[in-house]
């Protein structure tokens, strides 16, 4: 298992992340693109366990990361920095918010094997994308228990599979294993497993009200038995075409 965590990104998804790593007792180091000084309200918060440090510091003190930044700045990530660790990535294509990408609206690519492309030197898993900010909190569970929830993984490495796996099982989750990162898309937005089986039934609202209606919910259990049919049943359409929500739910 990781004792330290590497977090670029620390926005909700991040922050979310980080509460569960400080409670199951790793150490955590915080980062985002505005400098560490802007974490010190979030590392008092988590206590003796965090600290903040640039992207690049962050990377390499963990023994594995969490890349929770928006898709459109997948490119900022520090690919040296994060040569030889395993990476997860959270980050979900939108393109009416990140700008149209030919080799994704036309699925040559997942946005996880763009990634992986651009940190040729590291190993990507993709996970965390499937599930709104409080219900990773909310939803966490110990092992063995009954209403224990379950998130997809995919990535090339079988290896860095094994460690994404042990760390969502640390932090209160089982893991099912869709494939490899061109298989990702089993888990992109507007498929079945992405979000809505989380959170059960969901008003229509405007994406503001969304974000602060998932705050109020504490969400739905989602087995592994689940989410394995979910992702079958999974039919791909056009990259180009996914929406925000609640044109269709965040990411």
């Amino acid at each position: 298992m990781p004792r330290t965590l590497g977090l670029i990104g620390s926005g909700m998804i991040g922050s979310a992340v980080a509460r569960l790593a400080v409670a199951a007792g790793l150490e955590v180091v915080l980062s985002n693109s505005r400098g560490p000084e802007t974490l010190a309200g979030l590392v008092a918060d988590l206590g003796g366990r965090a600290r903040a440090a640039a992207p690049a510091e962050a990377a390499r003190a963990a023994d594995l990361v969490v890349a929770a930044v928006p898709f459109s700045a997948y490119d900022r990530l520090p690919a040296e920095a994060l040569a030889g660790k395993t990476v997860l990535d959270t980050a979900n294509y939108y393109p009416e918010r990140d700008g149209h990408l030919p080799e994704l609206d036309a699925g040559e690519l997942t946005s996880s094997a763009l990634l992986q492309r651009h940190l040729a030197g590291a190993r990507v898993v993709k996970a965390f994308n499937t599930i709104t900010p409080h219900q990773i909190v909310s939803l966490a569970r110990p092992a063995g228990a009954a209403d224990r929830s379950a998130l997809p993984v995919a990535g090339d490495d079988a290896g860095a599979k094994a460690e994404a796996t042990r760390l969502l099982d640390v932090l209160g989750f089982d893991a099912v294993d869709i494939g490899a990162l061109a298989d990702s898309w089993r888990s992109e937005p507007d498929t079945p497993v992405y979000v809505r089986p989380y959170l059960g039934e969901v008003p229509a609202m405007s994406v503001e009200e969304f974000l602060r209606w998932t705050f109020e919910t504490p969400g739905v259990a989602v087995p592994a038995a689940d989410v394995r049919k979910l992702v079958e049943i999974a039919v791909r359409r056009p990259a180009g075409e996914a929406r925000l929500p609640n044109d269709d739910l965040a990411g």
